[in-house]
């Protein structure tokens, strides 16, 4: 015997695309910040946002290849990262930001 097949599903009605918003970036991430003289060294001594401050960071961290092989979460501190985290040969990447925020004005 023959199967019968089965109607083709039809289209699920297209719903008219919501108007996104333009989201806008709060204004205290966007400020440029006087950087110290130890985060100077690291990322460079132009006042930059925060944002932009971790990015650097990070750019530095991996080109060093600072982030610790057996837990990716810690940082080891050479000679020019070890003021910016206080004196401290090892951080955490989340208690990174309470550095930094020690380091900018």
């Amino acid at each position: 015997m023959a199967t019968k097949k089965k109607p083709a599903k039809k289209a699920a009605a297209k719903k008219p695309a919501k108007k996104k918003s333009a989201r806008k970036p709060s204004a205290a991430f966007m400020k440029p910040l006087t950087l110290s003289d130890s985060l100077a060294n690291v990322i460079g001594s132009k006042p930059v946002p925060r944002t932009e401050i971790v990015k650097k960071l990070w750019v530095y961290i991996k080109a060093n290849k600072l982030q610790d092989k057996a837990n990716k979460r810690m940082i080891n501190a050479d000679a020019k990262l070890k003021p910016v985290f206080g004196g401290k040969s090892q951080v955490s990447m989340f208690d990174m930001a309470k550095h930094i925020s020690k380091n900018v004005k």
